[in-house]
């Protein structure tokens, strides 16, 4: 197992005044839904070619970088044409800029090269899933962090909570420096589609309406998402997991994302991934904030385990404690691995608490309660995104909300 590495600091952003808002328009859905695939791969039906195909060229250019129009037409399977249509339209939306041509010896024409212009908006991403402290940034198109602010939770619950959410990001918005795309947030609990935290009990959350009340104050557009399923997001953009997988979030709480065949799942009551709440072994165990005994959350969050932690008199008892949690972890997980097949488990949360014992004892459990021959090569190990997995996570919900690409 290898520590997280460390996000490079980016180069100053140059101030840009933000002028002007962007003119596209979001999906008519307001957000996301299950089965809707993260990246436009392949042509569609006529009716509906021009909004998909307006997306995959968006894709092609933000995966591959600096293109010619005949290179984003071999590598989308449009035609030429159709690829310069729709270039010439995002280029009028500020989307798309020209970059020069292309050094090539020999004769002909040297073609020119575009791109997506990936200083033109600003992203606000926040992270709620601590139990200290509510932290955001604002990003680039690329999921880079230009500014950070965070502000103490100190055991605040309900408005007062919803409070400081709103704080946070209107710090954020007045550190920006230029037109923002979008405000995205990764909040524990359970997110329906249109942004409500239908329950999120360490933060004393129940119908709380998140994503109308920051539109409302900022009139902004807002994607409130888990902060599991924000983690995946960017697990999926930024960390290179292409393969069906589940993230493992350890906070305030623990929450799981899943992605299968490129697609986030959030269940039909929004609930996909609650792992936290599921009652692990039969031995009772401390009572969880949502009122039963033995949930994973007593074991693994991180203010239980820094509390068992505390008791440890020396090393042998604290690798004791982190390899229960990580037995735990492993019973909750088992049955989704055999009934999924997944390849990887992403885990993300503090360092020092999962990588080692705890990490280790998870897959042995995994492996021991499933069958060799199909879960042996299944692959556990930490994110490389560090603790700014959620609120980037949130930067691509707000990105494939409002551009249809990630």
């Amino acid at each position: 197992m290898s520590a997280i590495d460390e996000l490079p600091e980016p180069a100053p952003v140059p101030p840009a005044a933000p002028t002007f808002a962007p003119t596209f328009a979001p999906p008519k859905s307001g957000g996301f839904s299950s089965g809707r695939t993260l990246r436009p791969d392949r042509k569609v039906l006529p009716e509906q070619a021009r909004g998909h195909n307006r997306s995959l060229v968006l894709q092609t250019l933000y995966g591959g970088g600096e293109q010619s129009r005949a290179d984003v037409a071999r590598a989308t399977g449009l035609t030429r044409v159709t690829v310069s249509e729709l270039v010439s339209g995002l280029m009028a939306e500020g989307l798309i800029v020209e970059k020069g041509q292309r050094e090539i010896g020999g004769p002909g024409k040297p073609a020119t090269l575009i791109d997506i212009d990936r200083g033109r908006f600003q992203i606000v991403g926040l992270d709620l899933s601590a139990y200290e402290v509510f932290r955001g940034a604002v990003l680039d198109l690329d999921g880079r962090v230009l500014q950070r602010a965070e502000i103490p939770l100190t055991g605040s619950t309900g408005t007062e909570a919803a409070t400081k959410v709103r704080d946070l990001a209107a710090t954020l918005i007045g550190m920006s420096t230029a037109p923002l795309l979008g405000l995205g947030v990764g909040s524990p609990g359970v997110v329906d589609l249109a942004g409500v935290v239908l329950s999120a009990p360490n933060l004393g959350w129940t119908s709380e309406p998140l994503q109308g009340m920051l539109e409302a104050e900022f009139q902004i557009p807002v994607v409130v998402v888990n902060d599991a399923n924000a983690a995946v997001l960017a697990e999926h953009s930024f960390g290179g997991a292409n393969s069906d997988m589940m993230l493992i979030k350890v906070g305030h709480g623990v929450g799981a994302g899943l992605l299968l065949g490129g697609s986030p799942l959030f269940g039909s009551r929004f609930a996909a991934g609650e792992i936290g709440h599921v009652v692990v072994g039969t031995d009772g165990g401390d009572e969880c904030s949502c009122g039963k005994r033995g949930c994973l959350e007593t074991w693994l969050a991180t203010p239980r385990l820094d509390a068992r932690l505390a008791t440890a008199t020396n090393e042998a008892e604290r690798e004791h404690i982190l390899s229960q949690a990580g037995t735990r972890l492993g019973i909750a997980l088992a049955p989704v691995v055999g009934a999924l097949n997944l390849a990887e488990i992403v885990l993300s949360g503090p360092v020092e608490l999962l990588d080692g014992p705890l990490a280790e004892a998870t897959i042995e459990t995994l492996r021991a309660r499933t069958m060799r021959e199909f879960h042996g090569d299944l692959v556990l190990r930490m994110t490389t995104l560090g603790p700014d997995i959620v609120m980037r996570g949130a930067a691509v919900a707000v990105l494939s909300r409002q551009l249809g690409f990630s």
